[in-house]
């Protein structure tokens, strides 16, 4: 552990600020239903047994929709399946979306049928595998929230300015605002609160959520992810809640700002539009939720190079992700979780990926009495 992380992870100052959270809930007069929005924040509250330091029955905490390789819906894993099934294709993303099932299987199915299916440590290498494979088709699975889109807007710049021609990019950017909004839209859903996720901020600025507390009433914080930052974040939020206030607190200030890094929206601007719909997996359709290539950079989108048509594709009927997402069902209320759902063999999107809120339960479920 570096010096840096040491004083965000302090025994004696996590127990300190779980007992001030304790205390000060005693003063909460309705019940605090809070949302982390990325899995990362749900893996440090299990994890580090948060849960379990809070002892008030007033404080509920429901995971929520953040986590991008959880959220990508079968049918883009099946397009990229089909994609890497082609002829001189060379298929390239990030690590964690080799495993996770599409209708037609997972990308580690596609390699093993002969596929040239690789993970990439930065998108940046995209660059080079074109390069080194001047008559291979190289394309590129995109996914993410606003962190890394900019990411993919600077892989296509380089490719444009250098010439690169046999590159091609698969768009799975997707929004954190919407379907926390459509979450909150949903009459049935408890959250009065929101810990909001750093590393998106840190791109898109604090200044994305304010319509989220205004519109809905509610305190947004946004957190670190070590357990000091979410403890601290948590006790900002309820401070907000016995004050009547909704705001946006930043938590994370010491990488985080209400503008957000500039040149990155600016790159983003540049290359890509807000797409009409996305279908987010576990939650359904959600209006402007996603990005995609604006039209003049149409010849590199990989859909319609390829003439990749959208797959039908169902989640399976006992799954409980959408409503684990909502905070209407818990990990251990799903039948199939740690039997027919495992990480090894997930079934449904909160297990697919390392940070989904399953996938958390199942790792350090025995660590929480809650």
């Amino acid at each position: 552990m570096t010096d840096f992380i040491k004083p965000y992870r302090n025994k004696d100052t996590i127990k300190a600020l779980a007992r001030e959270i304790n205390n000060i809930a005693k003063n909460l007069k309705d019940e605090l239903y809070i949302m982390e929005v990325c899995g990362g924040h749900t893996h440090t509250l299990m994890k580090y047994g948060l849960k379990n330091l809070i002892n008030s029955d007033s404080i509920h905490f429901i995971h929520g929709p953040g986590c991008p390789v959880c959220i990508m819906p079968k049918s883009r894993i099946s397009e990229a399946y089909t994609l890497a099934m082609l002829p001189n294709v060379i298929l390239l993303t990030l690590g964690d979306m080799i495993k996770v099932p599409g209708e037609l299987g997972s990308l580690a199915d596609a390699r093993a049928k002969g596929a040239d299916v690789r993970f990439v440590y930065s998108p940046m290498d995209c660059l080079k595998v074109a390069k080194e494979n001047p008559n291979k088709n190289v394309v590129y699975f995109a996914i993410g929230f606003e962190t890394t889109t900019p990411m993919s807007a600077a892989i296509l710049q380089r490719a444009i300015n250098e010439s690169i021609n046999n590159l091609y990019l698969h768009i799975n950017h997707v929004l954190v605002p919407p379907p926390v909004s459509a979450i909150l839209d949903d009459e049935r859903v408890k959250v009065n609160a929101l810990i909001a996720p750093s590393h998106v901020s840190v791109v898109s600025g604090a200044k994305i959520y304010l319509p989220l507390a205004k519109n809905y009433g509610i305190p947004i914080v946004v957190s670190g992810f070590e357990p000091v930052d979410m403890l601290e974040s948590i006790m900002r939020i309820i401070k907000q809640k016995i004050d009547g206030n909704n705001m946006v607190e930043m938590q994370y200030s010491r990488a985080v700002n209400m503008e957000g890094n500039i040149k990155a929206q600016e790159l983003i601007n540049t290359y890509f539009d807000v797409a009409p719909s996305f279908t987010w997996r576990g939650l359904g359709d959600i209006k402007n939720s996603s990005l995609c290539l604006k039209e003049s950079f149409a010849r590199y989108d990989a859909k319609i190079h390829f003439g990749i048509k959208e797959i039908e594709s169902k989640e399976s009927p006992h799954c409980l992700c959408g409503n684990i997402l909502k905070g209407l069902a818990n990990p251990k209320d799903c039948k199939v979780f740690g039997k027919g759902c495992t990480p090894s063999k997930p079934i449904g999107s909160c297990m697919v990926s390392s940070e989904g809120a399953c996938a958390a339960y199942y790792k350090y479920g025995s660590l929480s009495k809650k």
